[in-house]
């Protein structure tokens, strides 16, 4: 990767940046919990004046949306990027998992937990609640309706990639 190269973390946490980032980028961390101690404190579906972008990055925080905000999400996403810019997200893969508090296969998740989120967190940090959901079909989709070029691939741990291409 090149030098000067910047990515956006969009629902940072508490994390410092993606593994996959190497030194040649920046990495602002935007969050909408202030206790995460982000760089902007701001929501995906209202991210300001900032941009452009390389990339972002969006783990485990698009199923936090309500499902009428992803798409205004998504297009925040494409606005902040440079042309060419890619956005990579990461959300539970629902294809397949029951509702219920059983542990699934190989994993110590149960599928109320990717289809709720983690209850241990929520009455704390109610920003924890997930209140939509994807299978590759409809993160793909929702990615193409905001103008990506895009593709999303079924990873393992009941997780979904989606990469977009502005």
């Amino acid at each position: 990767m090149s030098e000067g190269k910047t990515v956006l973390v969009v629902g940072s946490g508490g994390d410092t940046a993606p593994q996959w980032v190497d030194a040649g980028y920046s990495v602002v961390r935007l969050d909408i919990d202030p206790r995460a101690c982000p760089d902007i404190v701001a929501s995906m579906v209202d991210m300001g004046g900032i941009g452009p972008y390389d990339a972002v990055y969006c783990s485990h925080s698009l199923e936090h949306l309500y499902p009428h905000e992803v798409p205004t999400a998504l297009r925040e996403f494409r606005r902040v990027l440079k042309p060419g810019g890619h956005v990579v997200i990461l959300v539970p893969d629902l294809e397949g998992v029951p509702a219920t508090g059983d542990a699934l296969p190989d994993s110590m998740l149960c599928g109320l937990h990717l289809y709720y989120g983690d209850a241990t967190h929520i009455a704390d940090n109610p920003h924890m609640a997930h209140h939509c959901g994807f299978v590759a079909s409809t993160l793909r989709a929702a990615l193409e309706a905001a103008g990506f070029k895009a593709r999303t691939q079924r990873m393992g741990g009941y997780q979904l990639l989606g990469i977009g291409v502005k």
